[in-house]
């Protein structure tokens, strides 16, 4: 019988590459990497900024991370939440990331104090995603360093879609060319829902860490297509970068490697 290789790592245009397994083992490593990553970043700089992300693999890491045995190592009141994308929903609403990530993590950090988590508004609370976009923006800025818009997220993570998109920057959608602003509303999402609220391009690339997070064969080509070096009205997660480091964290399907004993 082979083992598995647990991981394989290359460098592709600047970026990290990370290759698991499978999507239970990325899952459990990437919570594992932001414990890491939280408790390195809190023994320099308080307070420490998040960005979650929703998606299958997404939720699965911050269950991953509810039941890690350093989770609570971490000094959850000095951590910030944010999300890089939501679905225009009422609060609450199974579908939302949000909902979602207070399910499998947060509901379960005691320590967490509820000022610290930001979520998007909902639809119950305010009118139109360009209204939630403008309100988040508000927020960014209260908690950004003097000048800037966001904060310098320690991580921004960021699943990916099999038609290459990120947060909800859709191939060949509008909100690719959004600039000047943080957030942005999204009409007409090729994936349901249709109204969403994203982080732009601009604010994506303020963040310290940027992992983007995929697993399953589906995302094979639109992986391959991103590293390659596609332009981003093309594939949207090619355009993704921190400016202190950029690690893609995939499974061996994603990676084009369907025989994960290689």
């Amino acid at each position: 019988m082979t083992a598995a290789r647990p991981e394989g790592t290359h460098a592709s245009h600047g970026r990290l590459v990370v290759v698991h397994p499978d999507a239970g083992v990325l899952a459990e490593a990437v919570a594992s990497r932001l414990v890491t990553r939280l408790l390195d970043a809190q023994s320099v700089r308080r307070p420490v900024h998040v960005a979650l992300t929703g998606g299958t693999v997404g939720i699965a890491s911050l269950a991953a991370l509810e039941r890690h045995p350093a989770r609570d190592a971490v000094d959850w009141s000095g951590v910030h939440l944010w999300w890089g994308d939501e679905r225009f929903l009422p609060s609450g609403d199974p579908d939302r990331n949000e909902t979602q990530a207070r399910d499998a993590l947060l509901d379960h950090l005691p320590q967490l104090p509820a000022g610290n988590v930001h979520p998007m508004p909902a639809a119950d609370a305010v009118a139109t995603p360009e209204e939630s976009a403008a309100a988040y923006a508000t927020t960014l800025a209260e908690h950004a360093p003097d000048g800037a818009e966001v904060p310098e997220f320690d991580v921004l993570l960021l699943g990916m879609g099999p038609d290459g998109h990120v947060a909800s920057l859709f191939p060949g959608h509008p909100g690719l060319d959004v600039t000047g602003v943080p957030t942005a509303g999204v009409h007409g999402s090729p994936k349901p829902p249709p109204e969403r609220v994203t982080l732009t391009f601009e604010a994506i690339a303020r963040a310290r860490q940027v992992w983007v997070v995929a697993a399953g064969a589906e995302k094979a080509s639109a992986v391959a297509s991103a590293l390659g070096g596609a332009p981003a009205a093309e594939t949207p997660a090619a355009a993704v970068t921190g400016t202190e480091r950029t690690l893609w964290l995939v499974d061996a399907a994603a990676a084009g490697t369907r025989d994960a004993d290689r």
